[in-house]
């Protein structure tokens, strides 16, 4: 069997499709490559190793998976032990803010330490992040965390943010309170899907004051929920960052009655050295800027 073929056919069982596949194989190849590839295997094999839509394994795929895949999901590891037990590699999935705003420098830190660093960023919100760290996708997420995770994740608070909303300066509205004075809130809100914890203490607070308003547009990042405010398209809701700058033509409301989010970090497992390095500066970094 050609070993580069059944590479193809681990990643594309482990990431249970080949489109997801295609986005994780971690060198560049493209979608019509792996097909075929995995198509050839299938050919000289003489069975289906899985079916398409909806994705699963058959009986002989899955037979064949838990045969190779010690060994592909395992080479990190050996990797890492022939270079002294040391990790050189990290995949780290943050929000675009972070990623742009307060890594750079924590990179530049840790690789004073680890000079043959290689670092992968993704960027996602929480329920994005988490569930690629179940699956052993990511090494690192920083992102707004809840009370309690899910089994196996580990979490660091780092900072505290409080919630606000964001407003054309050329409103009327200078207080979020205006807005709870009104029969019914007729701008547009626009926040992060319900099931981040911004919008679920954001919806929390409107029920203790008897307001009802629901999101009109649901943005996947912070900065796009701004981009969107300043472009005149309703109410958004956000956090206040430290050290953060708004658009020219935005204006902040604090919500000082509404509970805030705390931004942390999760990983899974144990604690590489590397790892333990990221979240030393990363401790570092929160106590500056809180």
């Amino acid at each position: 069997m050609n070993i580069h073929h059944l590479e193809l056919f681990y990643y594309v069982a482990w990431h249970k499709g080949i489109s997801e596949a295609v986005r994780n194989i971690p060198y560049g190849i493209q979608q019509p490559a792996v097909s075929g590839q995995v198509a050839q295997l299938e050919e000289y094999l003489g069975v289906t190793l899985f079916q398409r839509r909806p994705f699963s394994l058959t009986p002989a795929g899955d037979k064949l998976y838990q045969y190779v895949q010690p060994f592909f999901s395992n080479l990190e590891v050996v990797a890492s032990e022939l270079q002294g037990g040391k990790a050189r590699h990290i995949r780290i999935g943050a929000s675009t803010t972070i990623l742009r705003d307060h890594l750079p420098e924590l990179f530049q830190n840790v690789r004073k330490r680890f000079p043959n660093l290689k670092i992968a960023l993704r960027e996602g919100y929480a329920a994005e992040l988490e569930n690629l760290l179940e699956n052993e996708e990511l090494d690192l997420a920083i992102t707004l965390v809840e009370k309690k995770s899910a089994p196996g994740i580990h979490t660091m608070a780092l900072l505290e943010l409080s919630l606000v909303l964001l407003i054309e300066k050329t409103s009327p509205v200078t207080a979020a309170e205006q807005l709870w004075q009104s029969d019914k809130i007729e701008h547009p809100l626009i926040c992060l899907p319900s099931a981040e914890a911004i919008c679920k203490n954001f919806q929390k607070g409107l029920g203790r004051l008897g307001v009802d308003w629901f999101p009109s547009m649901e943005m996947s990042s912070i900065d796009l929920i701004e981009t969107y405010v300043a472009g005149g398209f309703g109410v958004g809701l956000s956090v206040l960052v430290p050290n953060g700058k708004t658009l020219p033509n935005v204006r902040v409301l604090p919500l000082p009655q509404f509970e805030p989010v705390i931004m942390g970090a999760l990983w899974r497992g144990k604690k590489s050295a590397l790892l333990q390095a990221f979240l030393e500066e990363l401790g570092l970094r929160a106590k500056e800027l809180g």
